[in-house]
């Protein structure tokens, strides 16, 4: 793909989100359409008027919001262009963390009793290595490493509930969720310590949403908790 004509240069000050909002518009707008490879980051570089660290942070988060999938060796490729999502994404990301975790309520506490109900044994098989994944990341000392691994268990449970609409929902709320989970992972300082997923993993896998349910309730009261007393 040759570089759009339409990107311009952006000022220096908050750059990273004036690039995400020109990148997005590519996508929302068709210019760059579905399962099309997007110009190269030094394209996007040269074309945007900014550095390497600031376009890679944008297509970062346009790929945590699923507008955008990295491809080994094949660059980098968007991936849907659900109005919705996007939608969701651009109000989240400027949200107060409390406000994120009432929506991540909603959503994770139906996506429990529906993963539980509905999941396949290959939706159960991935949502308990997910939930292996998580807990190993528990004992690493690298914060990132943890968040992406929680993150990639509550996508699991999601995507075991095959509803298509909630994981549009949920991939919109990528970026917020994530940044909820650092900051509770930074609060609270024990991983361990930190119910509710080992058990909704079990549920899941067993088939029983009541359980699901409650385990579900048992980590977002937690996370309440520690967003309500942070300084």
């Amino acid at each position: 793909m040759t570089v759009d004509a339409g990107l311009t240069t952006v000022r220096t000050d908050r750059a990273c989100d004036a690039v995400i909002a020109q990148l997005e518009q590519r996508i929302l707008d068709g210019t760059w359409p579905l399962n099309t490879r997007i110009p190269t980051e030094p394209e996007l570089t040269a074309a945007l008027g900014v550095g390497r660290n600031t376009v890679r942070e944008a297509v970062r988060a346009l790929e945590h919001a699923g507008l955008l999938e990295p491809r080994r060796g094949d660059g980098t490729y968007v991936r849907a262009t659900s109005a919705l999502g996007a939608a969701v994404y651009r109000r989240a990301r400027q949200t107060d963390l409390l406000h994120v975790l009432d929506v991540r309520a909603s959503l994770e506490r139906a996506a429990a009793e529906a993963a539980a109900r509905n999941r396949t044994p290959a939706d159960a098989e991935r949502v308990a290595q997910a939930a292996r994944d998580r807990r190993a990341a528990c004992e690493l000392g690298d914060p990132d490493a943890f968040v992406a691994a929680d993150l990639a268990f509550h996508r699991a449970v999601i995507a075991a509930t095959g509803n298509p609409v909630l994981a549009d929902l949920y991939d919109g709320l990528t970026e917020a969720v994530e940044r909820s989970v650092a900051e509770i992972d930074r609060l609270h300082g024990d991983r361990a310590d930190f119910p509710g997923h080992d058990e909704l993993a079990d549920a899941i896998v067993a088939g029983d949403p009541q359980a699901a349910l409650a385990a579900a309730d048992a980590y977002l009261d937690v996370a309440r908790t520690i967003i309500e007393r942070r300084p």
